[in-house]
């Protein structure tokens, strides 16, 4: 009976906030455990058994962040392009990038799931996740139910609904801003009144989340023990790292002060966001920050290097595999892996991103749909470790011009190759990185057992790699190796691709995380802002920021400022973190996307047979960011017709 009435009102926003009996389906895969189909909830909270089933339907709602397609930060922004024809792969995050995004049926809609917002389901929205994450806590804090479930077993489990709780509202937190908080579920029998729940201040959610973690971490282990079956469950590292994440949102321009949103407040009058900047808020970050780098020490984290191979291979080649496994290595060999999620795999990801390198690759099993624009490929640095436009040693004025490579260039492009000046003198990651026409592209089945005379990609029209298969083509002319794991083989009958869990956070991010909350809240960096960000560069094989500035950028003394620090690392984010979705959320917690999301996507002529047609820039689209409107996604108009308590975000 309670079933059928949880039916009638399971249409729009009442089914957000209702807690009626739920009737759990199979959810998404998580540690090779399926929940059964479950009538009641006195069901599953008898047993043991049958609570961690639902416990793992509150890990199913994890947004499948490895898939390019359910990332909501992949292709939303201006990283990754793809081309008109779609050919089985419809994003709508990239629906989002050519300003498609609507109120009506939004595009990635996290807070129902629709369009994408679940992943590959629709109807797996965030607030039925943090209603499950709600059902869980309350049965599981009733001592008299679930008799064979061990004490710290059972604290052991609140605390990771809590977290999963806490991060479903900091991503909606991320993606709407102000969000209706939901700590109890209301009684099915809750009056209207109730169940029209209004939307709280900004800084009333932050702190609502923040706590969420703290009353969690006392129960959280620092490491998982039994790593065949646990791998992926919450711990400690993986809760704070959120919360600095949560908190260096919260101190960013785009939510500290912003004055875009001093008249934006709900239906009776109460301000949505604090419009006057708070510098604390960047100490509270920091701080956290730091909390989560020390948590993740202790629990032997650090960042990934290469463990070797049996194959001859030079230094420049084990230095990508370094860059490259930092993402791509399984997280059970990957200590820099502070939380990868098994229930999101990258066989997809690594599908889309891959170029056909050889003739004998079945068309359609190496796709390379993922194409980065020319801006991106500009971004890495020299490999002095400045940008190009700084660097003082290095002529990059006529970086579209030609130029032939040398045997001494051999480990990144391909000997006596004629390719474009922006591909030489580049820095480690922008050859892990990126696959590009001529570009070395080493892998495991290498033809000669070593990166001497092995693959790389052929681009031109006419080429193996070129613009020649419907839908599967590569855009413009960028490749994403970075994703690609180099176990990865192909063939004639097909490709073979090693699968790897999306890591959601890796320890690099949150070295970088603290480097730039610690350096907003000094009058000056000091010496740990450069330590953490010195740490990534001296992985990617470059020299400090003190010494390559200094050495070889015509602004020498850039470091010294906080001003000049910020841009250096904003941008050492965007190389270490590209093409793992973050680039998009960053650009735009700085607010800097009308700067750099109005700018044309450009590539070269793809269509095009030979060398000189071939590198002519094409402008493929010119992107059109509105603000403040498009900083924040739009609510759907049905969800503001059935609650009138709700308000719509700015310019939606």
């Amino acid at each position: 009976m309670q079933a059928m009435k949880f039916n009638k009102i399971s249409l729009g926003f009442l089914m957000i906030f209702s807690c009626g009996l739920l009737g759990l389906t199979s959810c998404k895969k998580y540690l090779d455990i399926v929940p059964d189909n479950v009538a009641t909830i006195d069901n599953a909270f008898t047993l043991r058994n049958e609570a961690e089933k639902f416990l793992f339907t509150c890990y199913s709602y994890l947004p499948k962040d490895g898939n390019p397609l359910f990332n909501a930060g992949y292709m939303s922004g201006d990283e990754v392009w793809t081309s008109l024809d779609e050919r089985e792969f419809i994003s709508y995050g990239w629906h989002i990038a050519r300003g498609g995004q609507n109120a009506a049926q939004p595009f990635l809609d996290a807070w129902n799931g629709f369009y994408g917002g679940g992943g590959p389901g629709d109807n797996y929205g965030l607030f039925k996740a943090i209603r499950n994450c709600n059902i869980f806590i309350t049965n599981i804090e009733d001592r008299s139910k679930v008799p064979d479930l061990s004490l710290n077993e059972r604290q052991r489990w609140l605390a990771e609904a809590k977290v999963l709780k806490a991060y479903y509202n900091f991503y909606l937190i991320r993606k709407y801003g102000p969000i209706p908080i939901i700590d109890k579920n209301l009684e099915i029998s809750a009056p209207e009144s109730q169940v029209r729940v209004k939307r709280a201040p900004f800084d009333e959610c932050v702190n609502y989340v923040s706590n969420l973690i703290d009353e969690a971490l006392p129960d959280l282990p620092n490491i998982i023990t039994d790593r065949s079956t646990e791998l992926g469950r919450i711990t400690k590292p993986i809760a704070l790292a959120i919360k600095a994440k949560l908190l260096l949102t919260a101190a960013s321009p785009l939510f500290n002060g912003n004055p875009d949103y001093s008249g934006f407040k709900d239906k009776d009058g109460v301000a949505l966001f604090n419009t006057v900047y708070d510098e604390g808020k960047w100490k509270k970050a920091a701080d956290a920050a730091k909390a989560a780098i020390d948590a993740a020490t202790t629990a032997g984290f650090k960042l990934y290097q290469f463990p070797g191979t049996t194959f001859k291979l030079s230094d420049t080649t084990l230095r990508q595999l370094t860059i490259k496994g930092a993402v791509t290595e399984r997280f059970n060999q990957n200590l820099e892996h502070v939380w990868a999620n098994p229930n999101s795999r990258t066989g997809d990801l690594q599908l889309y991103a891959m170029p056909r390198l050889t003739a004998d690759v079945v068309v359609g099993s190496a796709r390379q749909q993922l194409a980065p624009p020319l801006k991106i490929a500009e971004m890495f640095y020299t490999r002095n470790g400045v940008p190009i436009t700084e660097d003082k040693t290095l002529d990059f004025s006529d970086k579209y011009a030609l130029r032939k490579a040398t045997a001494s260039e051999r480990f990144y492009i391909k000997d006596g190759f004629t390719t474009a000046r922006i591909n030489f003198d580049r820095e480690p990651r922008f050859y892990a990185d990126l696959g590009f026409d001529g570009g070395v592209w080493y892998k495991y089945d290498s033809p000669t057992n070593s990166d001497e005379g092995t693959f790389y990609v052929q681009a031109k029209a006419t080429d193996v790699a070129g613009a020649n298969n419907f839908g599967w083509y590569n855009e413009t002319g960028y490749f994403i190796k970075k994703v690609v794991d180099w176990n990865m083989t192909n063939g004639k009958n097909g490709a073979t691709y090693r699968d790897y869990p999306w890591p959601e956070i890796r320890l690099a991010d949150i070295y970088l995380m603290y480097a730039e909350a610690l350096n907003e809240s000094l009058a000056a960096p000091n010496a740990d802002v450069y330590n953490y960000v010195n740490q990534i560069r001296a992985r990617a094989g470059l020299g400090t920021v003190e010494a390559s500035w200094s050495a070889y950028s015509t602004n020498p003394t850039k470091y010294t400022t906080k001003d000049g620090m910020r841009s250096i690392i904003q941008q050492e984010r965007m190389i270490e973190l590209a093409f793992e979705g973050s680039r998009y959320w960053d650009v735009l917690r700085w607010k800097r996307a009308t700067e750099l999301f109005n700018q044309p996507i450009t590539g070269w002529s793809i269509y095009q047979g030979t060398t000189a047609d071939y590198y002519r820039v094409r402008t493929i689209f010119s992107q059109s960011f509105i603000a403040p409107r498009d900083y924040l996604s739009p609510i759907r108009t049905y969800d503001l017709t059935v609650n009138p308590n709700l308000v719509q975000n700015p310019g939606w």
